[in-house]
C-alpha cells in the first residue's frame, strides 16, 4: 500500500511542471515586442499560449507622458488566444504596452513591453 502512495505522489509531482506551463503567456504581438514600425498601427494584437477569459483580460498602450493611447481591449470571439486593442492615432514616439490576462484555467499573468513608431 505504501508503494501505491509513493506512485501517486510521484505522478502528482511529475504533472506539476505541465500545469505551470498552462498559464496564458504572451506568444507574440503585432507590432512586435521591441520593434520599430514606420507606420502607426491602428490596432495592437497580442497572441497568447492559452485561451483567455474575455471579462478579465485587458491591455493598454501609453505614450512617453503616460497618457493612454488605446481603447478597450477585447478577446477575439473566433480565436480566444487573441487580444485586440484599438489604438488612437499614434504620432512618432515610444509606446509602453501593459497587459493582464486570465486564462481559462484561471491563472492570471501580466507583462509589459514597448514598441516605437
Amino acid at each position: 500500500m505504501k508503494h501505491l502512495g509513493r506512485i501517486a505522489v510521484a505522478t502528482i509531482v511529475a504533472l506539476l511542471p505541465a500545469a505551470a506551463l498552462a498559464h496564458a503567456m504572451l506568444d507574440r504581438a503585432s507590432p512586435r515586442v521591441g520593434s520599430t514600425v514606420t507606420a502607426a498601427p491602428k490596432e495592437l494584437t497580442l497572441w497568447f499560449t492559452e485561451k483567455l477569459e474575455p471579462a478579465f483580460s485587458t491591455a493598454e498602450v501609453r505614450n512617453a507622458h503616460g497618457a493612454v493611447q488605446s481603447g478597450k481591449a477585447h478577446v477575439d470571439s473566433n480565436d480566444r488566444t487573441e487580444l485586440h486593442v484599438p489604438l488612437k492615432a499614434l504620432p512618432p514616439g515610444t509606446y509602453a504596452v501593459s497587459w493582464r490576462v486570465l486564462s481559462v484555467d484561471t491563472h492570471r499573468t501580466q507583462g509589459t513591453f514597448s514598441f516605437t513608431v
